[in-house]
């Protein structure tokens, strides 16, 4: 599961960060996305790898009839489960030629003990940006014609570390530091290729800790860099 993460950086630091790259869409940064909110996100296609491009977050297969049935399987496809991308019929027309790239340089998830529900953000321990491998699907409104691009965020067992924070389905994104994005990105990949990179990365390179739990209460603005700052929870030891 993966539903909400941040890409906090300016654009000038990303641009550093991943190369001279066409950037389609003006940026800010974001220090907290909302999968629910379907937002547009900088992602990197293979076929256009060399751009910066809008996705929306919820991916619409071209086969869907209408905006209402769109708006109803969206919150379903947020994320793909890397085990099954082969075979769900939301997912596996893009699983062999539209694979993406998502940038982020963070995530969120829940910790349950006691019955509380504790949030944790999760980096990579060099501050670095990486990348969700991610599907992109292309839909077209059938009455008004608009074009929409959007993504889903591909997820795997997690990592001792995220099994620990994500304690209940024990799951996580499956995340691309910037050596493996070329071969995400190859266009002739088998099956089995593509499978075997849907992998949990090692903990030995991420960070996570608990934060306030502000990123969940209502009225205020999460989009800020508070959200992400570390909380010590006393009675956490104990988890």
């Amino acid at each position: 599961m993966c539903y909400h993460y941040a890409l906090s950086k300016q654009q000038q630091d990303l641009v550093k960060a991943i190369g001279a790259l066409d950037w389609e869409m003006p940026f800010e940064p974001l220090f907290h996305v909302n999968g629910f909110e379907f937002p547009t996100m900088p992602v990197i296609t293979l076929s256009a790898p060399q751009k910066v491009q809008a996705y929306q977050w919820g991916l619409i297969p071209h086969w869907v009839k209408s905006v209402a049935d769109a708006q109803k399987l969206r919150p379903q496809t947020l994320n793909a489960r890397a085990e099954t991308i082969f075979e769900k019929p939301a997912f596996r027309t893009y699983a062999q030629q539209n694979r993406c790239l998502v940038l982020a340089d963070g995530f969120f998830e829940w910790m349950d003990f006691q019955k509380q529900k504790y949030p944790h953000f999760v980096h990579l321990k060099d501050a670095g940006v990486f990348a969700f491998a991610g599907l992109y699907a292309h839909w077209t409104d059938p009455e008004t014609g608009e074009l929409f691009r959007t993504f889903t965020i591909t997820t795997t067992d997690a990592n001792p570390l995220m099994a620990r924070i994500h304690n209940t389905k024990k799951r996580m994104p499956v995340m691309l530091t910037q050596e493996h994005w070329q071969q995400w990105l190859q266009p002739q990949l088998a099956k089995d290729e593509i499978l075997a990179q849907l992998q949990p990365c090692t903990d030995e390179i991420l960070d996570g800790f608990p934060i306030s739990k502000r990123i969940t209460t209502r009225g205020l603005d999460t989009n800020v860099p508070e959200v992400t700052e570390r909380v010590d929870y006393p009675e956490l030891v104990f988890a």
